[in-house]
């Protein structure tokens, strides 16, 4: 099969990977890529939201089938291009996609359908934003309702702090059009858990569960980031949690979205808060999760394509999907500066004294003979452990020959929760 990634990240390196080692794949492709999945398929220079592009490239090379990765060109209807185009497509439809890209309607779903969630109230009107922040009081968290690179969701600890949050979106447009609709919600406490489920429109096959670490700096300090690290398994996620979650939340989702027509087929990313009354949804994604994809797929011993394969056909729960009982860590090495300003065309140095793990590029180029930094997550470093103290170890020991001027990450993956 002649088959095309969408995507430039470190998530999509790790998709790349592990459709490298199927024996179904002949030809690999991914677009725009990056440094690292140059070294394991061709890339092709089409941004990830060039809908139009992407179907043109794909009908004139016949792809056999194009996995759709971000967030973005599947909200755009990216697979339903594809499909209409007679090329199968692994994603949500953009009628599914929009769980994702817009909190307001998952907000709406959930409370449809009784699946439980932090109470929470949508607004388009500033005023009326602020003054609920006032009358609910603090911690609250402030969300922009569409898509933010994982950054439009502020927890804020003060009211004022809320309120300089419902501006910058609002009035100072931080995230465009994305913040035009807010939503508000009441600050849940509990460990905070991610499973991500394949999906195949009726039937769901649950990963083993992951966390990840969005705060830029040790201790959860810090801004927002898109994620700067991910371990799985978490052990607050016990098999009798599990089992509430299915009966609770993923089932009830999958059969929501049923009824709405908006089927889902992809990868369906559940964020969890395990609150003292149970499990509650935080967020729902359209996709798999970055950097908790790279320590996934990492543990995965069914071949990737089988299981994309059987998503698109409807044949999910024909497959038995295997996992190793190894934990895993991924470990993000950013750009100085990161979520904010930072520079790129750093030279990295020490990636081939990597041992023991595999490192996924993020936001890499190549310039020159030398890999450089191209973006604000530039590696994960992932590793496998026995249990995951040791994925934990073996993981920063991988990381420790790696340099570029400015790198940065943190100390306590897989220890802050």
């Amino acid at each position: 099969m002649k088959v095309l990634v969408v995507g430039s990240g470190g998530r999509e390196h790790a998709i790349v990977w592990a459709l490298s080692k199927s024996p179904k794949v002949t030809e690999l492709f991914c677009a725009p890529g990056n440094a690292g999945i140059a070294q394991l398929a061709t890339c092709v220079p089409i941004t990830a939201t060039d809908v139009d592009g992407m179907v043109t490239w794909a009908k004139e090379n016949k792809m056999d089938f194009v996995m759709v990765a971000p967030d973005d060109p599947l909200a755009l209807g990216m697979v339903n291009a594809l499909t209409e185009a007679g090329i199968p497509a692994f994603g949500p439809t953009k009628e599914a996609a929009v769980i994702e890209a817009s909190k307001a309607f998952s907000k709406e779903l959930m409370h449809k359908y009784h699946i439980p969630t932090a109470k929470y109230a949508t607004f388009t009107d500033m005023e009326k934003a602020i003054a609920y922040v006032h009358e609910q009081g603090a911690p609250i968290v402030v969300k922009a309702d569409g898509l933010a690179l994982g950054k439009g969701v502020v927890v804020a600890a003060t009211e004022e702090e809320a309120v300089d949050a419902v501006k910058s979106m609002m009035e100072d447009n931080k995230f465009g059009a994305s913040g035009s609709t807010v939503v508000i919600e009441e600050c849940m406490t509990g460990p905070e858990v991610t499973v991500l489920c394949f999906a195949d429109g009726e039937h769901i096959a649950p990963m083993p569960s992951s966390q990840d670490h969005k705060r830029a700096f040790d201790g959860n300090e810090g801004p927002n980031t898109g994620g700067m690290g991910a371990i799985s398994p978490t052990p607050y996620y016990t098999p009798e949690i599990a089992e509430r979650c299915v009966k609770e939340i993923f089932e009830p989702t999958m059969a929501a979205m049923k009824a709405e027509g908006r089927a889902f087929k992809g990868v369906i990313y559940f964020g969890l808060m395990l609150t003292p009354e149970g499990p509650k949804v935080v967020e729902y994604n359209a996709r798999f999760g970055d950097p908790e994809c790279q320590a996934l797929l990492m543990r995965l011993d069914t071949d990737l394509m089988e299981i994309l394969e059987a998503c698109v056909n409807g044949t999910l729960d024909q497959l038995d999907i295997q996992w190793k009982q190894d934990a895993s860590c991924c470990l993000v090495l950013a750009s100085g500066g990161y979520p904010a300003h930072y520079e790129k065309g750093k030279v990295i140095d020490g990636l081939d004294q990597v041992q023991d793990a595999v490192v996924f590029h993020a936001g890499t180029a190549a310039k020159d003979g030398q890999i450089v930094t191209n973006g604000g997550r530039v590696l994960g470093v992932t590793a496998l452990g026995s249990d995951l103290e040791m994925a934990i170890q073996n993981a920063y020991k991988a990381a420790k020959p790696i340099h570029f001027d400015q790198m940065h990450f943190r100390n306590d993956i897989g220890h802050a929760f």
